[in-house]
């Protein structure tokens, strides 16, 4: 029998997550989705998310996909089962039918992240579970300036974590900006993939070479130095959000989803990285560097 593609778009809150990845012995976003998931179907269920999110991390716009074996239930009745099934930290917004080679994480063509900043001379505690909170009100001309020089393709080896275990640390960025709505100050960045830690890498330094009245030169500075120990600190992961993912307009390899549903056990993101080249990573855009988290 075929099996239907179906994707979700979905919203969490990352507090009391490890992330989206399911990790042994953790509780991620991944594997409470895919426990909701296997308890409907009757048997597992692996699903493959746009992002890998980290600890603490949010998501408002976060996309995954799976294959599913039920032909009775409409790819929109995925929305309220599922809804039932998940705690409440973990919703699902959207579900439909995809391509059958559709891949959320490999057909993804840009990925965007909000970082929300409280700023003043003190935050209602409420509101912090969701922002990092400074007490002055930085400079956004100098912060927009010094966003400036990440446009492009840009080695982020400076802004990245050590851990990171990327074939190379280009990314392409097509957008980063500050603007305030309120009392938040809110950084936006778009770019093609992003490497681990590299949004909250890039908020914590740009906060601190303005603080220290560092100018958008010495930050382009660092971004040519490569060295991560010339940067500022971490931002914390409470700030963070993946925003939403935009996806080309057809998926990016024919025949990937014959191979993501053949064999027994059937095969995650993880397993077909390790095993084939088709839906592999990374794939090496002219221009964009390396598609690859």
């Amino acid at each position: 029998m075929t099996e239907r593609n179906i994707r979700l778009t979905l919203s969490y809150d990352g507090t009391d997550f490890c992330g989206w990845q399911r990790q042994k012995g953790e509780r991620s976003a991944q594997e409470e989705l895919e426990k909701a998931l296997s308890k409907m179907h009757g048997h597992p269920i692996l699903t493959v998310a746009a992002g890998r999110t980290d600890t603490g991390v949010h998501a408002r716009g976060q996309v995954a996909n799976f294959y599913t074996d039920i032909a009775s239930i409409p790819a929109e009745r995925f929305l309220p089962a599922l809804n039932k099934l998940l705690p409440r930290d973990i919703r699902i917004l959207a579900a439909g039918d995809a391509d059958h080679d559709f891949h959320a994480r490999y057909d993804a063509r840009l990925r965007r992240y909000r970082y929300f900043t409280l700023c003043g001379s003190q935050a209602d505690p409420v509101r912090l579970r969701y922002a990092h909170f400074i007490h002055r009100r930085p400079d956004i001309q100098v912060l927009n300036a010094m966003a400036s020089r990440m446009l492009g393709e840009t080695d982020f080896t400076a802004l990245s974590s050590a851990r990171d275990e990327s074939l190379s640390r280009f990314r392409f960025v097509e957008e980063a900006s500050f603007r305030w709505e309120g009392e938040h100050l809110v950084f936006e960045i778009a770019a093609n993939a992003f490497l681990l830690r590299m949004v909250r890498s890039i908020m914590g330094s740009l906060l601190w070479f303005e603080a220290e009245g560092r100018s958008p030169g010495d930050f382009a500075a660092l971004l040519a130095s490569r060295d991560r120990k010339a940067a500022g600190p971490t931002a914390p992961a409470r700030g963070l959000f993946l925003w939403n993912v935009e996806y080309y307009p057809e998926p990016t390899r024919k025949g990937r989803g014959s191979y993501w549903t053949a064999g027994p056990g059937r095969i995650d993101d993880q397993d077909v990285t390790k095993t084939s080249s088709l839906g592999a990573g990374p794939r090496l855009v002219p221009g964009l560097g390396y598609l690859e988290e």
